[in-house]
């Protein structure tokens, strides 16, 4: 959680939210004042930027500089906000998420995500479908390889020992018009399940 308000509000929504686990879990580096994180060197952030847990009194700049170490670390950073002032962070981030209600338009323009509801639990209902669309069009591709490889294997088997091709132009148009067809139905339209949410990330390609 990265806010403009001072530290010990910054502190208790954090507690309360469940970010910090208790009082204990409040010291740096896991809460840190942005004018702190601002004045390390470049090397110091990218050692603490993955243990930050919550950054009080932040300014835009505390933000895009948290992402830009995040990156360089290797992470694959999502940000959310509703501000101009998070127009940078949210355009560096690999995912930004605006939010659609309160959400100024300088934000959702930065943004990948704009969240229509302004509710952070819609975020897993897109990662859920968004995993589910990408595991879809793998299944299809798959699918389709198969289906082409064989009919390929199958002429040029048929070919070299008969001298005769199974299957002409026509035929093999048919067969990939109905593998298509009813590959598509099957595949590319399977609803997200559960265990999605259980593998992992793909990562930055």
């Amino acid at each position: 959680m990265v806010t403009g308000d001072n530290l010990q509000t910054a502190k208790a929504i954090a507690l309360e939210c469940g970010i910090l686990g208790s009082d204990a879990d409040a010291t740096e580096p896991n809460l840190i004042e942005g004018k702190a994180f601002r004045s390390l060197s470049e090397t110091q952030r990218l050692n603490v930027a993955d243990k930050i847990s919550v950054m009080g009194r932040s300014s835009p700049n505390d933000k895009l500089l948290l992402v830009q170490a995040l990156r360089k670390k290797g992470h694959v950073v999502a940000v959310t906000g509703d501000g101009t002032n998070d127009a940078p962070a949210l355009h560096e981030a690999d995912i930004g998420l605006a939010m659609g209600i309160q959400g100024t338009e300088v934000a959702k323009e930065s943004s990948d995500i704009i969240i229509l509801d302004d509710n952070f639990a819609s975020v897993v209902k897109v990662v859920r479908w968004g995993r589910s669309v990408y595991a879809n069009i793998q299944k299809f591709i798959q699918f389709q390889l198969t289906v082409n490889v064989a009919a390929l294997i199958i002429n040029v088997v048929a070919a070299v020992s008969s001298g005769n091709v199974p299957l002409n132009a026509v035929q093999l148009l048919w067969v990939n018009l109905i593998m298509d067809t009813l590959g598509a139905l099957a595949l590319a339209t399977e609803p997200p399940t559960d265990h999605l949410m259980r593998r992992k990330p793909v990562g930055r390609r």
